[in-house]
């Protein structure tokens, strides 16, 4: 799908089938891709960053506020999966890792590093533009409801779960960083106390992972927000693995 028929697509579509104004950051060094990537973000209503590397993607995010990061990571002369590190070491910004690598590993270390999506190319346009959709809407959806009802925050141990303001806190007001991956997995099993989640159920909850040989990454993600949230990793008291079935969060949730 060229650029041409993505217009013509979007015309047809209208302005209500995207968010309005978010900006999207993409990074590639092949000119012809951002040029791409650009038209197809701006002819569906979204503003646009372009980075040929690692320092104009920070000037970028510096700049603007970006809800949206497209990061190619076969870049000539850096390391795409560094950037992605660099970007998670002080922001929590949606990431979908847009390369020509397709082998499962990549796409696991991508995920591991705190990725929300991951497309191969070559791409179809349609997709990308799917795809980011469904991650910014994941990024900015409103709390989903549950058991909680209709609560903005819930508790458990030491912790406050802002559903609101996307965020974990502890009781003293110290905020928690969290990827959205990882906030999605904690809304999840305080959505769910109590029950055996699999991993292909955190999978689908998370969301942006389809493929079976990921099921890993889920693993990855629960270590990381066992770091943040338990006393001692190596023996967890508040989300347990149940051995051949998948997770179970046993602290006690409460408004």
């Amino acid at each position: 799908m060229n650029v041409d028929q993505h217009r013509r697509t979007a015309q047809r579509n209208g302005p209500s089938a995207h968010p309005s104004g978010l900006r999207i950051a993409v990074v590639d060094d092949d000119d012809r891709v951002r040029l791409l990537l650009r038209n197809m973000f701006e002819q569906s209503g979204y503003r646009v960053s372009e980075a040929r590397n690692e320092a104009e993607l920070m000037l970028a995010l510096k700049a603007h506020k970006v809800a949206l990061v497209t990061l190619d990571l076969s870049l000539r002369h850096e390391d795409g999966l560094a950037i992605a590190r660099a970007v998670r070491g002080f922001s929590d910004v949606p990431i979908i890792m847009v390369t020509a690598r397709a082998q499962d590993v990549d796409r696991i270390v991508g995920l591991e590093l705190g990725a929300d999506d991951y497309i191969v190319k070559p791409f179809n346009v349609r997709e990308v533009l799917a795809r980011v959709r469904a991650v910014l809407r994941r990024a900015h959806a409103p709390p989903v409801q549950s058991a909680r009802g209709d609560q903005d925050a819930v508790r458990f141990g030491g912790y406050v779960v802002d559903l609101a303001a996307i965020q974990l806190r502890t009781t003293a007001g110290r905020v928690i960083p969290l990827t959205n991956a990882e906030f999605k997995l904690l809304e999840a099993f305080t959505s769910h106390p109590g029950r055996v989640l699999s991993r292909d159920t955190l999978i689908d909850y998370v969301g942006g992972v389809s493929a079976a040989p990921l099921e890993r990454s889920i693993d990855t993600i629960v270590g990381r927000l066992r770091k943040k949230v338990e006393a001692d990793c190596s023996a967890p008291q508040i989300i347990k693995t149940v051995r051949g079935a998948g997770y179970i969060f046993t602290a006690k949730v409460r408004a």
